[in-house]
């Protein structure tokens, strides 16, 4: 029922017209923190194109996909929303890279990870009421944003084995919207070789010839490679599909725990697809993640997020009461400070400091 939940840490009273987990929902959209995504870096760095995915617009189709997933399936769909919308908002600047220098900064006080670092923020950082910190969701959109292989029942502390249902869809609908997108984005910035992909790659072989069957006539290479793009994105969804309602027909799982307690997860792909899925993920590590086009401009970014941090532990008094308030210790606090700026905000307070001349 998308309407039954274990409750907020803070009890409030029902809307009238929308759902707990509606709610929890509406909260993330209108939270400063998901309006800083617009600014934050998936993988290229945010000023470089203006048709190039950010943070944002990444959470944005990632919710899309967890949507049309959840309503196929007939799973919780506002809950899945809510999860897919909150699950980068911990992200720090400048992507993966930003968050490897935060985790280095951050040794032997607790290390950093942005699935952490979101639940901080709904929980800790972010300011709505009086009443309480974070935004007070429900306890399943906080654990849905715990991307882990065991753990507790977030209202019994019993053990197990699998995040719930919608956790493990929106974990997949991550995968599946990045890959989607990085290969358009790859492509369109000539990183990528859509020829030579379909040499290497089944998946994308499959992907292109979907889409020369729709559109034999068409003779514009650029579109051929676009809608191949849509295709991949298709063909991933379509396998979630059929591969997890057969798992969720078998098992039939009567409760949610139950559902968590099985032998595997109950959202997955087909064996033939995850394999193809491995190989199209490790080789955009190779083609595009680690090529010099990409990095030299994340390194940069990089340089100044840790110069950035060596200063404020140098002088703690610049960073604002609010940050000092929630951390328990002044390394978590320069992390909360850090973590919550966007890559042009990094830039704007390096030259204010004088890391970066003015």
């Amino acid at each position: 029922m998308s309407n039954t939940s274990l409750g907020r840490g803070i009890q409030e009273e029902p809307d009238v017209w929308r759902t707990c987990f509606e709610r929890d929902r509406d909260r993330i959209i209108h939270c400063s923190a998901f309006r800083r995504l617009m600014y934050k870096t998936q993988v290229f760095v945010n000023h470089v194109g203006d048709n190039l995915r950010t943070r944002m617009t990444h959470s944005l189709e990632v919710h899309q996909v967890s949507r049309s997933l959840a309503s196929a399936l007939g799973l919780n769909e506002p809950l899945c929303e809510a999860i897919a919308l909150a699950h980068d908002l911990g992200h720090p600047p400048y992507g993966h890279a930003g968050e490897q220098i935060l985790n280095q900064k951050m040794d032997g006080a607790g290390g950093f990870s942005h699935n952490k670092q979101s639940q901080r923020v709904v929980e800790v950082l972010e300011r709505r009421s009086p009443e309480y910190s974070g935004l007070n969701l429900t306890l399943e959109t906080r654990d849905g944003l715990k991307k882990h292989e065991e753990g507790r029942n977030p209202k019994t502390g019993e053990k197990v084995r699998f995040p719930s249902i919608e956790a493990q869809l929106v974990d997949l609908a991550d995968s599946t919207a990045y890959h989607y997108h990085d290969v358009d984005d790859g492509i369109r910035e000539n990183i990528l070789d859509p020829a030579a992909m379909e040499k290497d790659l089944e998946i994308w072989q499959i992907a292109c010839e979907a889409a020369r069957q729709q559109h034999p006539k068409n003779e514009d290479t650029q579109l051929l490679w676009k809608r191949a793009a849509n295709e991949l994105l298709s063909l991933t969804i379509q396998d979630i599909l059929e591969e997890s309602h057969g798992r969720l027909g078998n098992s039939a799982p009567k409760s949610a725990a139950e559902a968590r307690n099985s032998k595997r997860r109950m959202i997955g792909h087909s064996q033939d697809f995850r394999t193809m899925v491995a190989k199209l993920h490790k080789y955009l590590y190779e083609h595009m993640y680690f090529r010099e086009e990409v990095n030299w401009h994340v390194r940069r970014a990089t340089d100044l997020l840790e110069h950035l941090f060596d200063a404020l532990a140098a002088n703690t008094t610049l960073i604002p009461e609010r940050f000092h308030k929630t951390a328990d210790s002044p390394e978590r606090a320069i992390c909360d400070y850090l973590a919550g700026m966007t890559d042009r905000y990094v830039e704007r307070k390096s030259r204010e400091m004088g890391i970066l001349p003015g």
